[in-house]
Order: structure tokens, then C-alpha cells, then sequence
């Protein structure tokens, strides 16, 4: 297994990956996912693509196909007289093939985010994981993570 940014090439694979966290994320919670679409359309996948700023990586097989991805964004701590200036990495996105898991392949991308976050000067990489995403909270506390803080919602 190989990871490396993503490559249009990557792009129909990723739409099938993205579908899988999709409904993953649908039955979590259907009053705000909608079934059998995608975070992102083609086009907006080959825009990002381009971003420096929100690199796509993706792990592959021997074959180059991909296995898994993590689609990350480079934030800056906003301005504020109380708190301390620092870059963060966001992963906006991680996953992996359901048919593939098991293999290390999330560990590995989450490894190779913290590494591309150093090399890019961050102090932290941070994520979202939504509640009742039971096994995306055990992974990702595996990896090392804590909370950070909590978004909570009531809902009208």
C-alpha cells in the first residue's frame, strides 16, 4: 500500500468511498443526510484537487487503486486578543472501503496526515466525528484523540 495526494484519476473511486461515508452518516442521521448522494460532484472534486490548501490523500493498492482517502484543510486560529495564533489540520473527511478495512489502512492515512501536519508546521490536527458514529470515535481514540469540544444542537 502506497499513500499519496489524490489524482483525478481517483475521483470515481473516491465518489464510491464518499457514498459509503454518506450512508454511513444517513443512517446516523436521516433528518439531515439524504440517501444516495455524495458530499461533493465531480467537478467540485477536481477543484479541490487543485487546492493547496485542502489536500486530498489517498492510500492504493499495488494495482494504484484507491483504497481509502482523507481530505484535509490547512486552518489558521483566527485573530483574538485571548487566544494563541497556530495552523491546525482539519480532516474534513477519512475513510476506508468497507471491503478493505481491517487491513490498517485508516491508521496508515491517519499516520500520514500527522506527518504532512508537521511538515506544514501545524500545532494539532483536528475532526468531527458525528454522535452515534460509534466505531469513528473508537478508531479515532485509538489513533490518540481526545475531544476537543463539543457542538450540541436542539432541534425545533
Amino acid at each position: 500500500m502506497d499513500i499519496r495526494k489524490a489524482e483525478e484519476k481517483d475521483i470515481p473511486r473516491i465518489l464510491k468511498l464518499l457514498g459509503q461515508v454518506l450512508q454511513i452518516h444517513a443512517d446516523i442521521k436521516p433528518d439531515i443526510f439524504i440517501p444516495g448522494t455524495t458530499k461533493y460532484t465531480i467537478c467540485e472534486l477536481t477543484e479541490l484537487l487543485r487546492s493547496e490548501e485542502k489536500p486530498i490523500y489517498v492510500a492504493v493498492n499495488e494495482e494504484d487503486i484507491c483504497l481509502g482517502y482523507a481530505f484535509c484543510q490547512l486552518k489558521e486560529q483566527p485573530f483574538s486578543n485571548n487566544m494563541v495564533q497556530f495552523k491546525s489540520f482539519f480532516v474534513d473527511d477519512l475513510c476506508v472501503d468497507k471491503r478493505a478495512r481491517g487491513q490498517h489502512i485508516g491508521e496508515s492515512l491517519f499516520e500520514y496526515v500527522k506527518q504532512e501536519a508537521k511538515k506544514l508546521g501545524c500545532y494539532e490536527v483536528t475532526l468531527n466525528v458525528w454522535t452515534g458514529n460509534a466505531s469513528a470515535e473508537k478508531f479515532y481514540e485509538k489513533m490518540g484523540m481526545k475531544t476537543k469540544e463539543r457542538q450540541m444542537e436542539y432541534i425545533l
